[in-house]
């Protein structure tokens, strides 16, 4: 949910006790709406049961429940959880959405899922996002999707910030996923302007890229 930090001391993936320390910080961290990625590729999708991994405060989960689906969304912060928790009850639906705690580098929900979303699953230190993308390809059942939404760049108002770090394109992403040929179909690739609000509050905006792909078997 923050920048991917590569570090050459291959430092460890910031852990619970990190992320909790980060939401305590404030009431909330997010805007409490959900990606407009997510809005955008999954409104057409029919409702079954969906996955929200690195669901931070829970507005994408919610925003899927209120479609119909029935969510689970997973995050390795315990005080993340506890507001998307309390996020889904004030919508009224607790009855959709479950909530499990994990650190995606050690272990996963278990199931299949008809839609596995990753917005912005980022962190610090050595974290293994390509690996936690090939398990959550795995999790996709026959005829579900996988919607992968990540920064592409530094924003406009300093480009240059995280210079160091290495933000794979969309291609990059789905050839990270080693998916089967003939298993998978791409329905979208491409990188995009995020308007955003630069720290002196005036417009900008940042690359992001998005990957949707379709389990046919």
């Amino acid at each position: 949910m923050s920048d991917h930090h590569h570090s050459h001391q291959q430092e460890p993936a910031a852990g619970e006790e990190f992320w909790d320390a980060r939401y305590s910080e404030s009431d909330r961290i997010w805007s409490g709406k959900p990606n407009q990625v997510l809005v955008r590729e999954a409104s057409d999708l029919t409702p079954g049961r969906a996955l929200d991994i690195g669901c931070g405060e829970g507005a994408d989960a919610v925003w899927l429940a209120r479609q119909g689906w029935q969510v689970t969304g997973t995050d390795i912060s315990g005080v993340a959880l506890e507001r998307a928790e309390r996020h889904a009850e004030e919508a009224k639906l607790a009855d959709r959405t479950a909530w499990e705690r994990h650190d995606l580098a050690e272990s996963f929900p278990a199931g299949e899922f008809d839609l596995v979303s990753a917005c912005f699953l980022h962190s610090y230190g050595d974290f293994p996002r390509e690996r936690i993308l090939r398990t959550a390809a795995a999790a996709v059942a026959p005829g579900g999707v996988l919607l992968i939404a990540g920064h592409a760049g530094g924003p406009s108002w300093d480009p240059d910030k995280h210079a160091e770090i290495d933000f794979p394109t969309p291609e990059q992403v789905l050839a990270s996923l080693e998916l089967p040929e003939g298993g998978w179909e791409v329905l979208l690739a491409e990188e995009h302007l995020q308007p955003m609000t630069g720290p002196d509050g005036r417009p900008g905006t940042r690359p992001d890229n998005a990957l949707k792909v379709r389990r046919l078997r």
